[in-house]
């Protein structure tokens, strides 16, 4: 339930770590600016560890991101940079076009300002602050973990706590989640990368990524999230969005495979 977090996601975690490894590093000090693209939840988990350790953050985001995400990044402080959509654009459905010009709009501004790039795709902080949230996992399950599933955006999620998972016990079994319409990672054809999975799915292959990782893939269709997050409310209380969703559809899916007695994990990213 990672929206018990500060910035009400997971990616609280992997920007405080980004923060402290830079530090560390002599790569940035306070009164710095800090930039990172963005579908929402990494800028407000940044904007909330700059703001506490002395940054500027400017956060670029697609056009087509939730715009609570946008009030809440002005709201901590932060200089939010609107990139408009490719094409025909949609409001919630963010395509990898759109990424691409984010990206671009990123590294004009990252060069003009001066800035530091978290580059949350690349970096290793992002897989090792997973540690953690690993450690989390193996103390509350009392090691009973049989398998994990997870959706992979920028992959540090996955990555990191599969890494961490199968070191502890080489038994656990690792499953990626992707969007229906792109399952890259999975080998199969990228139909559309225009869906509802914010903040995941964007058809592009991390650099940290680690095929040796995976034990399988689960592609998730937009209603079959949109159906279990609306579940999560009514039937367990719990707010959820579609990519929490999605997480809990190929979770139950995953019930078929396994014995009755092994225990699935999977995250719930942030609030709905």
């Amino acid at each position: 339930m990672e929206y018990f977090l500060p910035g009400g996601s997971i990616k609280d975690r992997v920007a405080l770590r980004i923060i402290q490894d830079a530090e560390k590093a002599g790569k940035i000090k306070p009164g710095d600016t800090v930039i990172e693209m963005t579908a929402g939840n990494r800028g407000i988990g940044l904007a909330i560890s700059c703001a506490r350790t002395g940054y500027r953050f400017i956060a670029v985001m697609s056009a087509g991101n939730s715009p609570e995400r946008v009030r809440m990044l002005n709201a901590l402080r932060a200089e939010v940079e609107l990139v408009p959509q490719s094409g025909a654009s949609e409001m919630g459905k963010v395509s990898r076009e759109d990424m691409e010009l984010v990206k671009q709009r990123l590294e004009e501004l990252a060069r003009q300002r001066e800035a530091y790039c978290a580059d949350q795709f690349n970096n290793p902080s992002n897989t090792a602050a997973h540690e953690s949230t690993a450690q989390e996992i193996w103390e509350q399950t009392e090691g009973r973990a049989a398998a994990f599933v997870a959706i992979v955006g920028t992959g540090g999620t996955f990555t990191g706590i599969a890494r961490a998972l199968k070191r502890r016990n080489p038994k656990v079994k690792c499953y990626v989640v992707e969007p229906a319409e792109a399952p890259l990672l999975a080998g199969h054809p990228v139909v559309n990368t225009r869906h509802q999975l914010q903040g995941a799915g964007f058809a592009i292959t991390p650099g940290f990524w680690d095929t040796s990782l995976v034990d399988g893939y689960f592609a998730i269709s937009n209603s079959a999230a949109v159906e279990q997050a609306r579940r999560l409310g009514s039937e367990h209380e719990i707010v959820a969005g579609y990519t929490t969703g999605a997480n809990v559809a190929a979770a139950m899916k995953l019930t078929d495979t396994l014995t009755p007695n092994e225990l699935i994990v999977t995250i719930a990213c942030d609030m709905g």
